[in-house]
């Protein structure tokens, strides 16, 4: 027999779920069975226990997650009180005139120590601390709750944008969104659920308002009526009996209301229920050491049966004892683990990746200049800056930005920043944070005190004003700028002047396989078959060279389709792309309506098309330096001339020669735009601002 006892005891101990089912059915046994006064002081004892470890949790947990499983515990220990209000209450009127040691040993203790002798008295005090823990402890829980949850539930869209931005944004991984989505639904269910299970609180609080009120009556009546007892005697007998069921119970739903106010005031259960208690109770030993102190300080007080408390005592410290040896030893563990990780890698040398990895684009900035990206301005953040930056490139020119990597660099002055692309200084500047920067925007003096500043971006001449006179300055028309959105305007430019070095190899075949999903057949036909990848990451890196967005990449795809069967020449093959993409660059170019433009003269016309020698891929121009410093000279003295009426025209030449006048027009004006014949789209207007080669004329057609 004994090793069956053993073995079933065993099998509890070993599947916690089975242990938390047995102990739900005993609460509910307890409804409806009898208990013997015995068995009535152990469960008190454990309803007070449970009690103290809920309260001591609470107060050692760092975020109220760390306890999700509290709702449930709520539940079970409400339902646990409740069951023993059944079972005293069955023995204070079923056994009530026996005297006070009717109901067991602590509520007669409880009573007693209560009352005093003073039945009045007694019940006077039990009824203000039942009503404190109705309308201030249990009422005020429930208001935290309650607000609590309506505040989690508003944050949630707002926290999950803030998510899918920094995923967006390449700041965090998938597996990272991931983690974080799943924390913020634990969160908006923890709360949710604690606004629930304050009314558990509630409706206790009250229940044991009525059991004490039919404890008082119905014992009076049965006691004098049925059973005989004097009046003065049963009085004093069922008051006790009533007032030490109601401490014993209302004391340990004060110590919840209290566990559950702390508990809100500082989300969801992952896992089955039994696992999830033991697992988060068992976290903290010293919330099992002090209920062992204190279950062992009622054992020793006069009157106070010492058996029961003293065996909750012991169980408790035993499990305080063995969980601290647990976590001592894991502790440990680590440790070791730590020191052995930490050694192999201090022996183990650097891998020869992390000396040859570069940053695609990297900003380092001053000691002065860190307030911009930590928080502490009052201005928009840089990195929120950078990341709206990395948006909007992807908008204008059809690939996502790599991640811009922003750090400190002590050796840089207090206010410096630099930029660079490829870890090459591609640019820097100053700027001063407790300022602003005023541009006018038609030149001359901007009418505020300051210092003269140059704009490190465009080079015009700026002032630095004190912040108090943003307003005056808008008033006056001038472009004020913050810190921030120069150190962004900056790296804009920068990232446009060297946007087709950004789109490596890796970057391609993402936006072929990962971005432009829908062009997948047309992309299996394509590679490896009829062109590799680096070519295409070459033709898409000559339309991005000259500001062409590569958004488009169905049709991108198509012209490459059309034109690779015929020659594997890239600059040709980019040309009759840009002819498939003329609506798009024509309507980039369109100002006002129509797309203003300077066209050759037919003498360099001829003279380009009779410089182009070889065949094929050896196609070159071979024109004589005198010819092309005379071209130079007319480009410049046009466009000096139509820059001080506001015009920048795009030049216009024949498809065949479009190349070559663009690999000499970058090389003195990279911003002009050189469009062929084919990319202007019919139905977009144009505006004849002169030709290169004769008088220049300024009127429209």
């Amino acid at each position: 027999m004994q090793p069956m006892i053993a073995s079933f005891l065993q099998r509890i101990g070993a599947n916690r779920d089975l242990a938390l089912g047995i102990g739900v059915l005993a609460i509910i046994a307890m409804l409806i069975l009898p208990l013997p006064g015995w068995l009535l002081d152990l469960g008190l004892a454990l309803s007070i226990t449970l009690s103290v470890m809920i309260l001591m949790t609470a107060l050692f947990i760092e975020k109220p997650l760390e306890l999700s499983a509290f709702p449930t515990i709520l539940l079970i220990a409400t339902m646990l009180r409740l069951g023993l209000n059944m079972a005293s209450t069955r023995l204070i009127l079923g056994h009530g005139h026996e005297g006070p040691h009717a109901a067991g040993g602590v509520i007669e203790a409880f009573g007693e120590f209560l009352i005093g002798g003073q039945t009045l008295i007694g019940l006077t005090i039990f009824i203000i601390l039942v009503l404190i823990n109705f309308v201030v402890i249990t009422k005020g829980a429930g208001r935290i709750a309650e607000v609590a949850a309506r505040f989690s539930l508003d944050a949630m869209p707002g926290k999950q944008m803030a998510i899918d931005a920094d995923l967006g944004a390449g700041m965090i991984t998938e597996e990272q969104a991931r983690s974080r989505r799943k924390e913020l639904e634990a969160e908006s269910s923890f709360f949710g659920a604690m606004d629930g299970a304050s009314k558990f609180v509630k409706g206790d609080a009250i229940a044991g308002l009525l059991i004490t009120a039919v404890n008082v009556v119905v014992g009076l009546i049965l006691g004098i009526a049925i059973h005989g007892v004097p009046f003065g005697e049963a009085v004093t007998t069922y008051t006790l009996l009533t007032v030490g069921d109601g401490l014993v119970s209302q004391i340990p739903a004060l110590i919840v209301s209290t566990a559950a106010g702390l508990l809100v005031s500082k989300g969801g259960m992952a896992g089955k229920t039994g696992a999830a208690l033991s697992e988060q109770l068992g976290r903290y030993p010293k919330a099992f050491g002090m209920a062992s102190v204190l279950m062992g300080a009622f054992a020793l007080l006069p009157g106070f049966p010492f058996i029961p408390f003293a065996l909750v005592s012991a169980a408790c410290g035993y499990g305080a004892w063995s969980m601290s040896r647990k976590l001592a030893a894991e502790e440990a563990r680590g440790k070791a683990e730590q020191q052995s990780a930490d050694a192999v890698t201090a022996s183990a040398e650097e891998p020869i990746a992390h000396v040859l990895a570069i940053d695609a684009v990297r900003v380092e900035l001053g000691y002065g200049l860190l307030p911009i990206i930590n928080g502490s301005m009052t201005e928009p953040r840089l990195d929120d800056q950078v990341r709206a930056l990395r948006r909007q490139m992807a908008t204008d020119f059809g690939f996502v930005l790599p991640a811009v990597r922003i750090i400190d660099n002590m050796a840089l002055g207090a206010n410096d920043y630099r930029v660079f692309i490829r870890e090459t200084e591609a640019a820097a500047g100053e700027i001063r944070l407790d300022r602003l920067m005023v541009i006018n925007p038609g030149g001359g003096d901007v009418g505020l005190p300051g210092d003269p500043a140059r704009e490190p971006v465009f080079g015009l001449d700026a002032l630095w004003i004190d912040r108090s006179l943003r307003d005056e300055a808008g008033l006056r028309n001038l472009t004020v700028v913050d810190c921030g959105t120069i150190i962004t305007t900056h790296l804009a430019e920068l990232v446009k002047d060297n946007i087709a070095d950004l789109l490596s190899y890796t970057e391609t075949q993402k936006l072929l396989t990962e971005v432009h999903k829908d062009a997948e057949k047309l992309v299996t036909d394509l590679v490896p078959a009829k062109i590799t990848v680096s070519s295409i990451q070459r033709i898409l890196q000559n339309l991005l060279s000259e500001g062409v967005s590569i958004r488009d990449m169905a049709t991108i795809l198509e012209g490459i389709a059309e034109t690779v069967s015929l020659t594997q020449n890239l600059t040709q093959i980019t040309e009759h792309v840009r002819a498939r993409l003329a609506r798009q660059i024509s309507a980039q170019q369109t100002r006002n309506g129509a797309i203003p433009i300077l066209t050759l003269s037919p003498d360099w016309d001829r003279m380009f098309a009779e410089s182009i020698i070889g065949d094929g891929d050896e196609r070159h121009l071979a024109m004589a330096p005198s010819h092309l410093q005379s071209f130079i000279g007319q480009v410049r003295e046009l466009y000096d001339r139509l820059a001080a009426d506001n015009e920048i025209p795009c030049i216009l030449v024949s498809p065949m020669i479009r190349p070559f006048v663009r690999s000499i027009i970058e090389r003195i004006r990279p911003a002009t735009v050189v469009l062929s014949q084919n990319e202007v789209h019919p139905r977009t207007r144009i505006r004849s601002l002169g030709s290169i080669g004769k008088q220049i004329a300024l009127d429209a057609p």
